[in-house]
């Protein structure tokens, strides 16, 4: 999956990635240089007193030194620069396919493991190719031109080379086999985290009412003690790699210096080979140490990649046409024809033949008990998920078949939970329609019931929104959705339970504003009070997922018992109104 993964994204950065193997590879070069002259100024220059030729080879030096300074520093920009478009462009794919996600898909993954796929997961990624350019791209030429240059000043050593890189790398090995497992275990628990955390900053206010902070902090301490846990474990074995290396590395060098020291005893090597092998056997070992934080890096970048690539080739149920129908004639026009929706996994379906007709000019209303498929229901019209079986039409074409922009274009949505994005009230009404007039907007309002409070803000509809409008009543919410959704002037309006916060006073007052507004449209409300629907042209009843019953208020109460009890249910509180 990691492979995978790099190879499509890294592939606009082909260029930028060869110049970095180039430039690394010269440096490298540079680097292995330096030893054997510096053997060549003690044996030649210092032994035999020679200062001109110190100087001279020394400038030589110098220059090399140039040149491999430039070298890093261009290879760590151009690698840098690959690194963050890789980030950015890996980012930007599962955001864009997240996007195109249904509700079913992003109800399987969770928005916390989301959001940490979108962010922690590509952050390690990313650091992998960084680190690669930088550092291990190097670590290949250096170990093998280090074991090079070693053998040419003394083959009589060359067997310490092999036990020093055999020791160093099985004890490395034996380390990293066992990181793999905690890597997967420490993203799962870092899911859990930013789920928890999520759940208590969104539900503040819950939890400070019900006094339940002592039970939220254990919550979050259980959460994050486990991360802690896994943490730590990977820590524990991290922190004995350096002890590992620079055992390997001083034992190495005691090794060379004590059999090299015979050897020139004997006079089978000079000093400056010796100090040269020394050199190589350090730049042996470092490149390993190098290889090495690949080595940690690797497997958690490995299951990052495994976690982005499960979102990546997770298909949207919701599948895109073919061949987009955008050429349509008819206005205004939805039509469900024996719908049913089964929720995978689950034993009953939550809508089961489900048909009927509304159209333009007309209110169709939904109502029924917590749980019968109302909000279900009416996210089949704009393709929130499809429908298992049966099909539904809005203007006369199948909604799997229509151009998705013609059909969103066509559809005004006042989802059940009124989210307000980060930004200011026209921001907010303009994602309704990017080019509306600010009388356009105050007309919405108007409509909506909420000029009064937006007008008494200082600020007026440049007044700020909080993530998720927190800083507006549930109402003031409700009522900026439904202004989001008027100020598009939609074919049809699809209201889910959007008058729930309202006071009675204020719902009637907002439904006789809209009646003019809507009158050349379709109007789809789903609601738990009949006193929101109570005029409407066309009532469907649903229970367990089934309508039974269809028509007029009065209709109802004469042929539908379960509209009757929801009516007699209410009774008061239509009285009282």
């Amino acid at each position: 999956m990691l492979i995978s993964l790099l190879r499509r994204y890294l592939q606009p950065y082909k260029t930028a990635l060869v110049i970095v193997v180039v430039l690394q590879f010269i440096g490298t070069l540079a680097a292995l240089y330096l030893p054997t002259l510096n053997a060549d100024i003690i044996d030649n220059g210092v032994a035999k007193a020679d200062t001109g030729y110190i100087l001279r080879i020394g400038s030589v030096m110098l220059a090399i030194t140039l040149v491999q300074v430039i070298c890093s520093v261009a290879a760590v920009y151009f690698g840098a620069r690959s690194a963050m478009g890789f980030g950015r462009d890996t980012r930007a794919a599962v955001f864009h396919h997240v996007g195109s996600f249904s509700a079913r898909e992003v109800t399987k993954f969770g928005a916390a493991s989301l959001i940490t796929r979108t962010t922690n997961d590509v952050q390690q990624v990313q650091m992998l190719v960084l680190l690669t350019c930088t550092m291990m791209v190097a670590a290949p030429i250096m170990c093998v031109g280090g074991i090079v240059m070693a053998l040419r000043q003394d083959i009589g050593l060359a067997w310490l080379i092999v036990v020093s890189v055999t020791v160093l790398v099985a004890s490395i090995a034996m380390i990293v086999s066992r990181m793999v497992p905690l890597f997967r275990k420490m993203q799962k628990r870092l899911d859990n985290v930013n789920r928890v955390l999520r759940e208590q900053i969104t539900g503040i206010r819950v939890v400070r009412a019900f006094v339940r902070e002592p039970v939220e902090r254990e919550r979050f301490s259980f959460a994050n003690a486990d991360l802690t846990e896994t943490s730590l474990k990977v820590g524990r074995l991290m922190a004995l790699m350096f002890p590992i290396v620079m055992l390997v590395l001083n034992t190495s060098s005691v090794a060379v210096i004590w059999f090299g020291g015979q050897r020139i005893d004997a006079g089978q090597m000079q000093i400056g080979s010796l100090t040269a092998f020394l050199s190589y056997l350090v730049q042996i070992l470092m490149s390993i140490m190098m290889a090495t934080f690949m080595l940690v890096l690797i497997p958690r970048a490995t299951v990052s990649a495994e976690r982005l690539a499960e979102v990546l080739d997770t298909e949207s149920s919701v599948v895109p046409p073919t061949h987009p129908v955008s050429d349509v004639v008819e206005r205004g026009t939805v039509e469900l024809r024996n719908a049913f929706v089964h929720y995978p996994g689950a034993d009953d379906p939550v809508l089961c033949d489900i048909s009927f007709r509304a159209v333009a000019g007309q209110t169709t209303a939904i109502i029924g008990s917590t749980g019968s498929g109302k909000t279900t229901l009416l996210s089949l019209v704009p393709r929130l998920f499809d429908a298992t079986g049966g099909s539904v039409y809005v203007d006369g074409v199948d909604v799997r078949e229509i151009d998705p922009d013609v059909l969103h274009a066509r559809i005004g949505l006042v989802p059940q939970k009124a989210y307000l994005f980060t930004g200011t009230i026209a921001s907010n009404l303009r994602y309704g329609r990017a080019e509306a007039s600010d009388a356009d907007l105050w007309e919405a309002l108007r409509i909506a019931q909420a000029d009064d409070f937006v007008a008494a803000l200082a600020e007026g509809l440049e007044a700020s929104v909080a993530q998720g409008g927190t800083n507006f009543s549930g109402g003031q919410r409700q009522r900026l959705a439904i202004a989001r959704a008027v100020v598009r002037r939609p074919e049809i309006y699809l209201f889910d339970d959007s008058f729930s916060a309202l006071d009675l006073a204020t719902d009637a007052r907002l439904r006789a504003a809209l009646r003019p507004t809507t009158r050349g449209s379709t109007v789809l409300i789903v609601a738990q009070r009949v006193s929101s629907i109570i005029d409407a042209d066309q009532i469907l009843v649903l229970d367990g997922g089934v309508i039974v019953g269809t028509g007029t208020h009065d209709q109802l109460l004469e042929s539908c018992p379960t509209y009757a009890e929801i009516v007699s249910s209410q009774l008061p509180a239509e009285v009282a109104a």
